[in-house]
């Protein structure tokens, strides 16, 4: 069984096998029956009454939500679990220890022999997450769901949706239709990489979800024990929605577009009341399609104040509030959106930047991007925390400084970088550790035009992601030439151990290689140092 991935926490032969093939049956309370049954669709299980049948699933009240046993014995096969979830993750570990056809749309007709175990399992960490950035390159639902289901093979937990920057506005609002109308679509595209002249593809880009789609998606993702966490981010990279609704901006009479380059820009909303109001509605529209929203992302990062400070309006607003600094009103901002959202039962999350100067909630997820410094501080604030540091969890970043490589924003992040990550670093006290509730490997899309380069630059780094998070220690990644012999059957376009295969390299046209445009450990030096010596980090200790 070296080849589970993730490595359960326990696991052991027992001797004897059982036969299971398509049409077998299951039993047992119903909502467990269908998570294995959704797991193994591919078998198309049919459900018995009376407690027998080829696999029996207990009901075990004693074991944590996403706990579960799985036994294989020449009797059949018997899974314990509390929650729908475990049993889902326990059906999930069973699929892998069928040959690798078990991963194809309709697998060979026959009899598979599993052999007899003993697993007992559970996770370390409870957010597993993965990110897609569908604002500056828009994938299409079908590619959403896709992804979904490569990550349950993976008992990856949490889907973070970036809907929204400068790029472009996803997501359908029926109360401010201008949103999707004209901030889902640009004219161009930046087909330069960073240093060289600019140069625009000319090719219209665009897209955008309905509000049946994301709850599409949302159940979609519920039933592969997924949970969904939208972005909405503000009040920053806001060039989209200001394109749209130019009097939402500190300068109301100015024009955006949506934007058509990469890079931090100073578009920026406003803080006042019409905009809480604004944003209250949109955030609304959103949480409502997805059901349940027991998590939203409102942003917060890389927010040029210029705007605010020219405004004659929201320097006197700030005042009026008692807020010493527009840092201050910043945080402000983010902590009225995040009461919304705590008033609707759903908790914010927000980039590192929002945590600077200590105004947030208690209750809000603070994403350290910049580093595990920033990241400890939050967590000695009481915030839990989920790491996300460039370095080594931005998959964007090109696996090799080799002139093979497909272009990247920079490199590199190798697959040994992201199995060797320290979710919760021993270093930390104890209550710090404790406030690490998992991690999340980012895929930003400004180099990543299409599904086949996203499967490229998530798997198989991904993979080691989700075995470090649910073992909660570094990955020796045994398990990865065998897993990767499922990835292949089910038609997931990895980067392969040795190399980018002849069709994935590169070339030398616009999507070649650039090797040393950005090193990303330097970049984290950067970071690091200019997060120390930051005003707002001072404010805030």
């Amino acid at each position: 069984m070296t080849d589970l991935l993730p490595r359960p926490r326990h696991a052991e032969h027992v001797g004897g096998s059982f036969e299971l093939r398509a049409g077998a049956t299951v039993s047992g309370a119903s909502a467990l029956v269908d998570g294995v049954r959704t797991a193994l669709a591919v078998l198309d299980l049919r459900v018995t009454d009376g407690g027998g049948g080829d696999i029996r699933v207990e009901h075990r009240p004693d074991l944590g939500p996403e706990e579960y046993t799985l036994d294989v014995g020449a009797a059949g096969v018997r899974i314990g679990a509390a929650e729908r979830s475990g049993a889902f993750y326990a059906a999930q570990t069973l699929r892998q220890l069928l040959p690798p056809d078990a991963y194809r749309t309709v697998p060979p007709a026959g009899v598979w022999t599993v052999p007899g175990v003993h697993v007992a399992d559970a996770p370390r960490h409870s957010w597993r997450g993965l990110h897609l950035d569908v604002a500056r390159h828009f994938l299409p639902k079908r590619e959403v769901l896709r992804q979904l289901d490569i990550m349950a093979l993976h008992k990856l937990n949490t889907l973070h949706l970036h809907l929204v920057d400068d790029q472009g506005w996803r997501i359908e609002s029926r109360a401010h239709p201008l949103l999707h109308e004209v901030g889902s679509h640009r004219p161009r595209t930046l087909s330069s990489s960073y240093g060289e002249e600019p140069a625009y593809d000319e090719v219209p880009h665009g897209g955008y979800y309905t509000l049946a789609d994301l709850a599409e998606i949302a159940a979609y993702a519920r039933a592969r024990a997924i949970t969904v966490v939208p972005e909405i981010d503000v009040p920053g990279h806001a060039s989209a929605l200001l394109a749209a609704y130019p009097e939402y901006g500190p300068q109301p009479d100015r024009t955006h577009t949506v934007l058509d380059r990469w890079g931090v820009s100073p578009a920026i909303i406003s803080p006042l009341p019409q905009t809480v109001d604004f944003l209250s509605v949109v955030l609304g529209e959103v949480g409502e399609a997805l059901g349940s929203a027991p998590y939203m992302h409102i942003g917060g990062d890389e927010c040029v104040l210029d705007d605010w400070a020219a405004s004659a309006e929201i320097v006197e607003y700030q005042r009026s509030l008692g807020l010493a600094t527009l840092g201050d009103l910043h945080a402000w901002f983010l902590r009225r959106l995040a009461d919304i959202l705590a008033e609707r039962g759903t908790r914010a999350v927000v980039w590192d930047e929002a945590f600077g100067n200590g105004e947030l909630r208690q209750d809000t997820v603070v994403m350290p991007w910049r580093g595990a410094f920033i990241a400890q501080r939050a967590a000695a604030a009481g915030h839990d925390v989920v790491m996300t540091p460039v370095f080594p969890l931005y998959l964007d970043y090109g696996e090799s400084g080799s002139p093979q490589e497909p272009l990247a924003i920079g490199e590199a992040i190798t697959l040994d970088d992201v199995a060797s990550f320290e979710v919760a670093p021993a270093s930390w006290t104890e209550e710090e550790r404790a406030r690490v509730v998992g991690a999340q490997a980012q895929l930003w899309s400004e180099r990543i035009p299409d599904a086949r380069t996203l499967d490229y630059r998530a798997w198989p780094r991904a993979s080691a992601l989700a075995d470090i998070t649910w073992s909660g220690t570094a990955s020796d990644l045994a398990a990865l030439p065998g897993h990767l012999s499922r990835l292949d059957a089910y038609g997931v376009e990895y980067r392969p151990l040795s190399g980018p295969h002849p069709w994935q390299q590169g070339g030398t046209g616009r999507r070649r290689s650039r090797p040393g445009v950005i090193d990303v450990r330097a970049i984290m030096e950067r970071l690091e140092t200019m997060t120390r010596n930051s005003e707002a980090y001072s404010a805030s200790t």
